[in-house]
């Protein structure tokens, strides 16, 4: 038990500003969301600085993904055993340190580096970030509103990533894409400093190092197996290869994990609460329904109707400002209703705009094609995100807060590893059916047309999980 567990330090916990606890979680998520969008408009000007290869470039997005997905739940449990404060001050400084490695960068080797310690970095802060929330705000409507704040951080560093990235490399240098973390980084480090109380456990617990490496080695297996399947195929050994091996080594995990007597890293107890497993297995397809709106759309603006990347960039701000605002309101709403009622009413939002979004065509215009359903989209996607995430973590044990938000966030990123890898897999089936026809932005247009279909499957899978949760309990 830790130190945490007593009355007087949670009053201690609860009597810091919380204004100040909120604005370092959600200015932490804003940090580890913008590093993900930021990169992606740079990577041209990258590779023709450091001279990377088309193969070699891909690993500037997959090392920070393979490992920001495979340290989550390490991350969150280490915040568990080694404090809150302590976790954040030390991801804030591996990112930040990262940062100023990847901007020097003279060769892909030391960039594809600094990724993947950044990836290490935002594991430790993802998991913490949820925990803040979850023991800083006790009371129900102020966490509701806290994780409503926290998500829309998290939609407006997509947004500005998308828009800011293109601007800073055109008029600075892609380098500053990386620098730029720096000095939020420092800002971020002295507020945990002065705002989160110093946590410790009440006597030393030592880490479960079975389950550190067998779980962390098994999600980074079978990230690592889905990644490779959009080049080689879901047949090839280095997909296979991975792959099973990853499921193996998560089953010996759970072995581990079941023998483990006191702190495994996962508590197998924790999936007998039913809104933790309950909605964990929903934030799982969630990951698909965040892909097809955010990749997919942006890659059908591009290449089916021939916008520019900064033009489909602004032709998604309408929906990122739209979840912006419901995620707040969700939050407002998530204390009277429960999570049920918001993650039918988001779902419904997933079936129809999917379905609406799946009708446009090359010759399509904007408002009625992607405008209209991307609205309807991310009203879906404000309704759902902060409620299922309020709920992966409502009911976290005393002591279990940053494991709890661990497997929230690894819950999430895995399912949009394996949509993108899947979704990816069907469009091109569908584009290379006939050859006279590949490679067509009408071509292109049916594969996405069929990703949006399936994106509306999920939504429809995402509503019958749904009605597992427990009914809301009026207080």
């Amino acid at each position: 038990m830790t130190s945490t567990s007593t009355a007087t330090q949670r009053t201690r916990l609860q009597a810091g500003s919380s204004w100040m606890v909120l604005a370092l979680a959600c200015a932490c998520q804003f940090m580890v969301i913008l590093d993900v969008s930021i990169v992606n408009v740079a990577l041209p000007s990258v590779q023709r600085d450091l001279g990377f290869t088309a193969t070699g470039l891909a690993w500037v997005v997959n090392g920070y993904v393979l490992t920001f997905a495979g340290f989550m739940l390490l991350g969150g449990r280490a915040a568990d055993l080694f404090g809150l404060r302590r976790m954040l001050v030390a991801g804030l400084f591996l990112f930040s340190a990262s940062s100023v490695v990847g901007g020097l960068a003279t060769a892909p080797e030391i960039l594809v580096g600094a990724r993947v310690a950044q990836g290490v970095g935002a594991a430790m802060l993802a998991p913490a970030t949820l925990a803040v929330i979850n023991t800083y705000f006790t009371e129900p409507q102020a966490r509701a509103r806290a994780f409503g704040a926290w998500s829309a951080s998290g939609g407006v560093g997509g947004m500005a990533g998308a828009l800011a990235g293109g601007a800073i490399t055109t008029g600075l240098s892609w380098r500053w894409v990386f620098l730029i973390n720096v000095p939020i980084g420092a800002v971020l480090i002295v507020l945990a400093m002065m705002s989160l109380v110093r946590t410790r456990a009440s006597r030393r617990e030592p880490l479960d190092l079975g389950g550190a490496v067998t779980g962390t080695a098994g999600l980074a297996a079978l990230i690592y197996g889905v990644m490779q399947s959009a080049d080689q195929g879901w047949m090839s050994v280095r997909v296979l290869g991975p792959a099973v091996a990853g499921l193996l080594l998560l089953v010996v995990f759970a072995v581990v994990e079941a023998r483990v007597a006191t702190r495994p890293m996962v508590p197998l107890r924790l999936f007998r609460i039913r809104t933790v497993a309950v909605s964990n297995a929903m934030l799982l397809l969630f990951g698909g329904i965040a892909i097809a709106m955010w990749y997919f759309t942006s890659l059908f603006m591009q290449n089916a109707l021939g916008y520019s990347a900064l033009e489909a960039g602004l032709g998604q701000t309408p929906a990122a400002v739209a979840f912006v605002v419901i995620a707040r309101l969700s939050a407002n709403l998530l204390p009277r209703t429960g999570a049920r009622p918001l993650v039918l009413a988001g779902s419904v939002c997933f079936v129809a705009g999917f379905g609406w979004l799946a009708q446009a065509h090359t010759d399509s215009d904007y408002v009625t094609s992607v405008l209209g359903p991307t609205l309807l989209i991310a009203v879906g996607i404000g309704l759902t995100f902060p409620t299922l995430m309020a709920a992966a973590t409502a009911d976290a044990p005393e002591g279990d807060a940053g494991i709890i938000g661990g497997l929230a966030n690894t819950a999430s990123q895995i399912g949009g590893s394996v949509a993108l890898a899947v979704l990816a897999t069907a469009a091109s089936a569908k584009v290379g059916t006939d050859a006279a026809y590949a490679g067509t932005p009408a071509a292109l247009a049916a594969g996405y047309d069929l990703v949006f279909l399936m994106a509306a499957g999920i939504g429809l899978a995402i509503a019958t999980v749904s009605l597992l949760l427990p009914p809301h309990r009026r207080g």
